[in-house]
């Protein structure tokens, strides 16, 4: 088997086969596909397709599932962000529980730079370098603008839904001066936090700390991370008239397209990176023995989104640093066993 089409994922109608390699990474059907450094820095390569505020999209191409794979763990659970950490409930007469309203306090994502704070021991006491402060005072009153039979609570009360904008930053030390140009605040003002009606009220004080998402998913800073692999589609044969229209509805919109060649109608790949691989086209009998649906191997699609905390880019390139670290103490921790076994062996 050609080493293009051992690296290939075999979708059909009932199963997918060639899932997987051998033993290792970058082995194939039980034979080693030799590695080296040169040919791995010719190979791999990162094309960045979109990029957006809050999302990027690219492609991680010739690597192994297990590195892309680790990249996205580390967005996911080891960046580090500010996020509040203790609330202390001075009153809250409304209707969810401390508790409740403290979780959902955490959750809200806080526009700050973790790299401009340090990391907080349990014991240590909050300093202006390691903690950030917001305070909330909130009443919920009747609107005596809002007429008799007015229903709409938004319009009949005043504070009848509590938004994350209500949060106010208190600058400690010299934080004010620090983040002058870039004030810390909520990411998103709109976030419904709970909802009060006359009589009721809210007051604490909150504290945020630097922490990753392998603690707690409050300081995770993508709302989702993934990858999926390259889907490819090949056209055995042609594919004409009825049967190309008939194929181009078996895909997502823009997969495939029907041209005139030479006053015939012929179905043609569009673009593969569409599909979603519903394996629609495999329930006809029509197209069998025409169409072959695959995914490379070590083609990997990344959507990373932001939760706005950190620049999506960003994001990336601070995940690659952590990915290389963790490199750096593996190869120590092997080198320092190795040089202890051969020091073992000589005595």
């Amino acid at each position: 088997m050609a080493l293009q089409d051992r690296n290939r994922v075999v979708v059909l109608e009932d199963r997918v086969e060639n899932i997987s390699g051998a033993e290792f990474p970058l082995s194939f059907d039980g034979d080693s596909v030799p590695f080296t450094l040169a040919e791995f820095k010719d190979t791999m390569d990162i094309k960045i397709v979109r990029i957006t505020p809050t999302d990027i999209e690219f492609d991680l191409i010739g690597v192994d599932a297990s590195v892309a794979n680790a990249l996205r763990r580390i967005l996911i659970a080891e960046i580090p962000t500010m996020a509040i950490e203790k609330v202390y409930m001075v009153n809250n007469t409304g209707i969810v529980q401390d508790e409740v309203l403290a979780h959902r306090l955490g959750l809200i994502p806080i526009k700050a730079d973790p790299d401009e704070f340090q990391w907080k021991k349990p014991s240590a006491q909050p300093t202006d370098q390691n903690t950030l402060v917001f305070r909330m005072d909130v009443t919920c009153t009747r609107n005596p603008e809002a007429s008799a039979d007015e229903t709409d609570a938004k319009k009949k009360y005043i504070n009848a839904a509590v938004y994350s904008s209500q949060l106010e930053w208190h600058p400690q030390g010299d934080q004010a001066e620090r983040f002058a140009k870039a004030p810390i605040r909520p990411v998103h003002e709109d976030i419904l936090v709970t909802k009060m009606r006359p009589g009721q009220q809210i007051v604490c004080e909150m504290h945020c700390e630097k922490g990753v998402g392998k603690d707690h998913a409050k300081f995770s800073p993508v709302a989702t991370a993934s990858y999926r692999l390259l889907p490819e589609i090949q056209l055995l044969e042609d594919i004409t008239g009825e049967d190309a229209d008939a194929l181009k509805e078996c895909f997502a919109p823009g997969v495939i397209e029907v041209v005139t060649e030479k006053g015939v109608r012929k179905a043609r790949v569009a673009n593969a990176r569409k599909d979603t691989v519903s394996r629609e086209v495999l329930r006809h009998k029509r197209f069998e023995g025409k169409v072959r649906l695959t995914r490379v191997r070590d083609h990997f699609i990344f959507n990373v989104e932001s939760t706005g905390i950190i620049a999506p880019e960003k994001l990336v390139s601070q995940a690659l640093d952590v990915l290389m670290e963790k490199c750096d103490i593996a190869k120590a921790a092997l080198a320092q066993a190795t040089s202890g076994g051969n020091a073992m062996d000589e005595e």
